[in-house]
């Protein structure tokens, strides 16, 4: 993991591939871009060769006018069917974005416009945009059918994988999205124990059911003492009484979580959190607060819940806990697991997952261990598995090669840019603090300022997500990353 700061001083629509750009698709074929069917070419704004490589100096030398014309026209028609215009309000913008297609580490919006791409779909697609591995398993399987409400093997197969690959995996259960499988580790956690009380953690996100939708990013007015903080619910329409049972915590404080254990210890059900806090910045724990976490919740009879939605399979094969060396009860996984399908997955020790499987707690749901989704698993945790030393060490080396070029362009214009992550995925700050341990700390960064930067980048074709984190493909090559580092440059220089 590296955390360090600067010193001041196309191809064709997926949906219609062409052959030489997505059945063969190869990274340096992915780096031009195709205009769609009907799309007049003046409308494309890489090259016009087809799949012809772009470099960073073409792409700074020739800087092109973007326009927005058609997102415009599609926010405005979106706006009066769909409830302010997205369907999920992190997508909430201005202007939203609106794309329309992308392919390995580019995406290219409804006008034309060309993205580097480090969002990624906020996280799920490790292996890049339109993965011909993922592609092809899913094409073949909805040959075969698309929803079954049955068993069949594919689910098994994925799950004798997740079981050799994770840790903390004895058995397994599936749901489509991550909210559902943190959700099913809060009862199941409640149902095994039998006790009332979860303990979570500021700056935490844990999907946006009730139970949990707390103190994520709070109103610091209304958050109370930083040791001892008040639960911020995060919606209205929330039954405050979930509150009652929630117990919020400072991350990164062990004595904290210790002091509430002295207090509440028979009545704690769970700790649960992001091992690795990447829904706040892209927070490392300290050195020994995860273990402290574990040895508490043994002692007390209490579960330890990670949520991996973001971290699982992405910064280690078996995730954040193979990573920190540290395994829980329970844990959550999603996102990069199926390369973008929806799948999702509730893992654990075969005493606690012991409680579904005789029947005391409920899970349920017509869409869990949908068959395209599990083909898309299947393919993916394939690949990461047998293939982990193809995949990890140069996946680590390009986020290294990210984080190390943007340190070294904010210290040249002297913006005090931290940065911290281990490199798949990782946060830009800027802030005079030293590092950023909890949300207190990442409150008191410059917002305003990673905003500027943010709006910055995307208008010059860089996107990240808008609070400064970013996520890396296999798909990033090193011509990719010297081209945002040099608009990064740029960008920092005017800031």
């Amino acid at each position: 993991m590296s955390t360090s700061r600067a010193s001041p001083p196309s191809c064709r629509s997926p949906s219609a591939p062409d052959a030489a750009c997505s059945r063969s698709w190869s990274r340096q074929a992915s780096r031009g871009h195709c205009p769609r069917p009907g799309r007049p070419a003046a409308a494309v704004l890489a090259s016009s060769s087809a799949c012809s490589p772009k470099s960073s100096t073409d792409a700074l030398e020739a800087p092109v006018q973007r326009t927005h014309d058609r997102a415009d026209q599609l926010y405005k028609r979106a706006r009066q069917v769909i409830a302010g215009g997205v369907s999920s309000d992190a997508r909430r913008a201005d202007r939203p974005l609106f794309v329309d297609h992308a392919l390995g580490a580019e995406l290219w919006d409804v006008d034309g416009n060309r993205f580097l791409d480090y969002v990624l779909g906020q996280g799920p697609n490790l292996l890049g945009h339109a993965a011909p591995l993922v592609a092809d398993a899913v094409s073949a399987q909805v040959r075969r059918g698309v929803a079954y409400a049955a068993q069949h093997e594919l689910e098994a197969q994925v799950a004798e994988r997740l079981c050799a690959m994770v840790p903390a995996a004895e058995l397994v259960r599936f749901n489509s999205v991550g909210s559902e499988a943190v959700h099913g580790a809060i009862r199941l956690a409640r149902g095994h124990t039998g006790r009332p009380k979860i303990v979570k953690f500021e700056g935490n996100y844990h999907g946006w059911l009730d139970p949990v939708l707390y103190s994520v990013h709070p109103d610091l007015a209304l958050a109370g003492d930083a040791r001892h903080p008040t639960a911020v619910g995060g919606t209205a329409g929330q039954p405050r009484h979930d509150a009652d049972d929630l117990i919020v915590l400072p991350y990164n404080d062990l004595a904290a979580v210790s002091e509430v254990f002295t207090q509440y210890g028979d009545d704690i059900a769970a700790v649960i959190l992001e091992p690795l806090l990447c829904n706040t910045g892209c927070i490392t724990p300290r050195p020994g607060y995860l273990e402290g976490l574990r040895q508490l919740t043994a002692q007390y009879g209490s579960l330890l819940i990670f949520d991996e939605i973001i971290t699982g399979f992405r910064v280690a094969p078996g995730g954040a806990g193979e990573l920190l060396g540290v395994v829980p009860d329970l844990a959550a996984f999603g996102k990069a697991m199926a390369g973008g399908m929806q799948v999702s997955a509730l893992v654990g020790s075969a005493e606690v997952m012991g409680t579904i499987a005789d029947g005391k707690v409920a899970h349920a749901g017509t869409f869990n261990s949908h068959p395209v989704g599990m083909a898309a698993a299947d393919a993916v945790l394939h690949q990461l598995d047998e293939h982990r030393d193809d995949v990890y060490p140069p996946l680590n080396a390009t986020g290294e090669r990210l984080m190390a070029g943007l340190r070294a362009a904010a210290a040249k214009h002297g913006v005090p840019l931290l940065v911290d992550g281990p490199g798949p995925v990782f946060q830009t700050y800027i802030t005079d603090q030293a590092e950023v341990t909890d949300y207190r700390s990442f409150a008191a960064c410059d917002r305003a300022a990673m905003a500027r930067f943010h709006a910055g980048l995307f208008a010059a074709g860089i996107n990240i997500v808008p609070r400064g984190l970013w996520f890396l493909s296999t798909e990033h090559t090193a011509d990719q990353v010297d081209e945002t580092i040099a608009v990064a440059e740029s960008v920092l220089s005017s800031l």
